[in-house]
């Protein structure tokens, strides 16, 4: 394998992972409908499943953890702070070339819910491939 063709499969390597960074990011940050949990109602939460779990039945125990479980990870989640314009900035070097590469649309990207003005930075426009 040529050192030519080595610099280009690493090359589409780190684009996609600058599309996968930056799709999961926008994934995870996605606003949710319903009223927003803090922090505060979600450890209010954790205590009361704590308080429920030795008394109950196998599978309302299994849903209660569970539960902890998801609570404890969103918790998690909302320490963790993202630098969602950096993301954007990679992705929007990456994006152009992998979409050509890949065969993935204008439209594809928009239903993802990329921004168009994102996907102008990327050089993808509408009716191109």
């Amino acid at each position: 394998m040529s050192d030519t063709h080595k610099a280009a499969l690493a090359e589409g390597r780190e684009q996609g992972r600058a599309v996968r960074r930056y799709l999961e990011a926008l994934e995870a940050h996605k606003p949710r409908r319903g009223r927003k949990r803090t922090p505060e109602s979600m450890q209010k939460r954790l205590a009361a499943i704590e308080e429920k779990l030795p008394d109950a039945d196998p599978l309302t125990r299994l849903q209660l953890v569970q539960e902890r479980m998801d609570l404890q990870r969103q918790l998690d989640a909302a320490d963790s702070t993202v630098d969602l314009q950096e993301l954007e900035d990679e992705f929007a070097k990456a994006a152009g070339d992998y979409s050509r590469r890949k065969g993935i649309t204008y439209a594809a990207w928009r239903e993802l819910g990329i921004d168009p003005a994102v996907l102008r930075r990327a050089g993808i426009r509408r009716g191109a491939g």
